[in-house]
């Protein structure tokens, strides 16, 4: 009898593998090389990123993590760093709020440290100083997600209605 407990709770339980973890697009470009080696000025960094999920298979997800980091110097690109750091992910027995919770949090997560280091050294190898990405909080950000699209629910309710 207890191997029947014990089966039946291994097969309610949640169950999270990785199974691939890889590049799936880099860039690197410095446009006004060699010249802006000897531009002076005080650089102005920006960051983008964004996320992007698919379904592949039964319980198996791509999530994409991309960053860009455009360097500026004035009105002039210094340099140009892209990298889509992706990941192949099973997810087995989540609920569905859970599954979208650790698609948006905990894979962006374990993606994270590959994409700060393959950022780090594409800015390294291109000749400047070093770049160290800080953590990002995915929860904080898969949290403002969500008020966004409860918004967006509630503003596109509302107007609906109004009409009626």
């Amino acid at each position: 009898m207890a191997e029947q407990n014990n089966g039946a709770v291994g097969a309610d339980q949640a169950q999270f593998a990785i199974q691939k973890i890889y590049v799936r697009d880099v860039s690197f470009e410095v446009p006004g090389a060699p010249q802006i080696f000897n531009e002076p000025g005080q650089p102005n960094l920006e960051l983008n990123l964004n996320q992007k999920v698919a379904r592949v298979g039964d319980g198996v997800f791509e999530v994409a993590l991309g960053i860009t980091l455009t360097c500026k110097l004035a009105d002039k690109v210094v340099y140009l760093a892209e990298i889509e750091q992706a990941g192949l992910f099973q997810l087995a027995g989540f609920d569905d709020r859970t599954l979208d919770m650790m698609l948006g949090t905990y894979c962006p997560n374990v993606l994270f440290p590959y994409a700060r280091q393959a950022i780090g050294d594409l800015v390294a190898q291109g000749g400047f100083p070093p770049f160290y990405l800080q953590p990002i909080n995915f929860e904080a950000l898969y949290a403002e997600g969500l008020r966004r699209r409860a918004e967006a629910a509630q503003g596109g309710a509302l107007p609906e209605a109004g009409n009626a």
